[in-house]
């Protein structure tokens, strides 16, 4: 590895780390760099995984206020993450890498739309009535967000903000920290899965680990008083950009 890549891998890190606190989807940030850096997509998106472990869990961490008295419900939602991940993590391993190579592309692009869409569901959360219509629906959709997160994890957080936005009567800001908390938990389920039986690039996990970390810590800081919008339009832009390199 050339120490520009380096440079470049942990300044991806960095605002991925923040993005996945603030808005979700920092995998379209990491990933196609280091596609484009000539990793394959399997070993980009295990080491990928692994290496923003540490920035799921420092931006969960950076939103513990928002969960105060919420430890039952947090419970319940990471058991229905948990086997989602593994569900995920199974069909990485188990389809061939052609398949995935052939998916990517797509849920990259549906990713890019969740993240272009999600003012909509902000709205959403702001003018619906307090009803709160959580049951085994929610679960089942925590789970199905767990199992494409342990598959390709771009964009679950968005996925999960929008599930339990039209679900659930909390708070945006209390929605973000049940999503901070359940990829955090897809994350290192998929990670400790993917360390032991999947294609890894040590190097690359170190340096994304590293970054990741300060950049969880960031975001959950300063975030919030970012425009939203650059931070979504960035994303955008690099979604794009990477459904473009993945389908030429």
């Amino acid at each position: 590895m050339m120490g520009w890549e380096g440079a470049l891998i942990a300044a991806a890190g960095l605002w991925a780390g923040a993005i996945n606190t603030v808005v979700g989807s920092g995998t379209l940030v990491t990933f196609p760099v280091l596609v484009a850096l000539g990793y394959p997509p399997v070993t980009a998106t295990t080491s990928n995984a692994i290496g923003l472990v540490p920035g799921s869990i420092t931006g969960a961490y950076g939103y513990r206020h928002e969960l105060a008295g919420q430890r039952s419900r947090v419970l319940g939602y990471a058991v229905a993450s948990f086997f989602g991940a593994i569900g995920g993590t199974v069909l990485l391993l188990s389809l061939p890498q052609d398949a995935f190579e052939v998916v990517v592309p797509w849920l990259v692009g549906i990713s890019v739309v969740l993240v272009a869409l999600q003012p909509l569901a902000a709205k959403r959360l702001r003018t619906r009535d307090a009803e709160d219509r959580s049951g085994p629906l929610l679960f089942f959709l925590i789970f199905l967000v767990g199992v494409y997160g342990g598959y390709f994890t771009a964009a679950q957080g968005i996925m999960l903000v929008g599930v339990m936005g039209l679900l659930l009567a909390d708070s945006l800001q209390t929605l973000n920290a049940f999503k901070n908390t359940l990829t955090a938990v897809v994350n290192v389920v998929a990670g400790a899965i993917y360390a032991f039986v999947a294609p890894i690039s040590w190097p690359v996990v170190g340096i994304l680990a590293a970054s990741s970390t300060v950049g969880g810590l960031l975001g959950a800081k300063v975030g919030r008083k970012l425009p939203p919008n650059v931070l979504r339009g960035t994303v955008v832009v690099i979604g794009v950009a990477a459904v473009v390199r993945l389908l030429v």
